[in-house]
């Protein structure tokens, strides 16, 4: 694989770059909860700066439907990312027009302007080529420090490269080449999986089953597999899919993991839960002793130490979706003893990637995050690349 990477421009001096980065971080009114994604593009931004690039900032923030929405302004991630650089960042309130192009124009080399949300424009949703075009105008260069959002189809991650020359930033690159590691592991290869969503890693699990030893299946998704096999579930969370084709596909691809009532060899499910009762308690049981009333919220202790045997033989291993409700107290033991053996192991013995929000607020409880080799916050990105997924923003940048 060949990367298009930023570092291989010649010169950027005086030129403008449009830098699509990714953050989209969790926020509480105007209160930013999260930085992560904010962090991971500094290098990049500080690169460009370096090389006294002018630096035209563009992102998202949620999902606006009806315009510009000040709830999804990206006032607040200027102000922070301001403050995180130590150096001004010119925040404009639209992404195009007159007035916008006005201050582009009026940069000097190293200066910093940040457009607003991306999304209060329809046309970013519709990647429409005019949208994209206007875009483009705006710059010399486009880079994308925006992973987690490559498998959009959208005007600022794939119709702006018709009229640009594209690049990898610095992040996005040493994403590609973590996840390139697991997509050619060395042995014994492990994928820990939890979550709910089966629709979107059902993918995942069969493009990496031939290539890795194991696939440890938890959260909920483990109940959409205990479904099929006509256990009790009770009131436990599954996938619900209204549309009945899209059922019966997804049916259709998961019996493709079974042979009879039995799964595939190295799919391995829980053995043992603990579940909420209709009461709220915690009850350690097995899976023959799920009640109608219960909620399946995490994995047990049986589950718990088949899968450490496995995790501590590993030589590559990637985690992506949390063992159960981990938010809840009585709930939690499970994923932070996973997560607590996966960063144990990597580092040296194993290479170690965990991707996905959910799943690094759970690492982060283990505080051994920095033993982590790979940590990523695209979730959905990183199961579509490594299921092979389209990957529309990665276009004209890898080959």
């Amino acid at each position: 694989m060949k990367i298009n990477s930023v570092k291989k421009i010649k010169s950027l001096k005086n030129k403008t770059v449009f830098l699509r980065v990714d953050f989209n971080v969790p926020m509480d009114g105007k209160k930013i909860l999260s930085q992560d994604r904010i962090i991971e593009g500094l290098e990049t931004i500080n690169f460009l700066n370096h090389q006294k690039a002018k630096i035209v900032i563009a992102a998202h923030l949620g999902e606006p439907t009806a315009g510009p929405d000040k709830n999804y302004s990206l006032r607040p991630i200027a102000a922070r990312l301001q403050k995180l650089l130590k150096k001004p960042v010119i925040f404009l309130p639209d992404c195009l027009g007159e007035k916008v192009l006005l201050q582009i124009n009026k940069l000097k080399p190293g200066e910093i302007i940040m457009l607003e949300n991306l999304r209060f424009h329809q046309e970013e949703y519709d990647n429409d080529s005019k949208f994209a075009k206007s875009l483009a105008d705006l710059a010399d260069i486009y880079v994308n420090e925006a992973f987690s959002v490559s498998h959009r189809n959208q005007a600022s991650m794939s119709a702006i490269k018709k009229y640009l020359p594209a690049y990898a930033g610095i992040h996005l690159e040493q994403e590609l080449l973590a996840f390139n590691k697991v997509l050619k592991p060395v042995k014994p290869s492990v994928v820990i999986m939890g979550g709910s969503k089966l629709s979107t890693k059902i993918p995942l699990i069969l493009k990496l089953y031939k290539k890795v030893d194991y696939i440890l299946i938890g959260g909920a998704l483990a109940n959409n597999f205990f479904k099929i096999q006509n256990l009790e579930i009770g009131q436990s969370v599954i996938e619900k899919i209204n549309d009945p084709f899209a059922k019966k596909d997804l049916d259709k691809t998961i019996r493709t993991l079974f042979k009879g009532q039995n799964l595939l060899p190295k799919i391995l499910l829980p053995i043992d839960v603990v579940v909420k009762t209709k009461n709220g308690q915690a009850r350690l049981c097995r899976l023959d002793q799920v009640k109608k009333q219960e909620s399946i919220l995490d994995i047990g202790p049986e589950t718990i130490n088949k899968y450490a045997s496995i995790i501590k033989l590993a030589r590559t291993l990637v985690w992506n979706g949390p063992m159960g409700k981990f938010e809840e107290k009585s709930f939690k033991h499970g994923t932070i003893a996973i997560a607590t053996l996966i960063a144990a192991r990597s580092s040296g013995r194993a290479y170690g990637v965990v991707g996905g929000g959910e799943t690094i607020e759970a690492l982060k409880l283990t505080k051994m995050t920095e033993y982590v080799d790979w940590i990523s916050t695209a979730g959905g990105a990183m199961l579509a690349y490594l299921g092979g997924g389209k990957m529309p923003g990665l276009s004209k940048i890898i080959s």
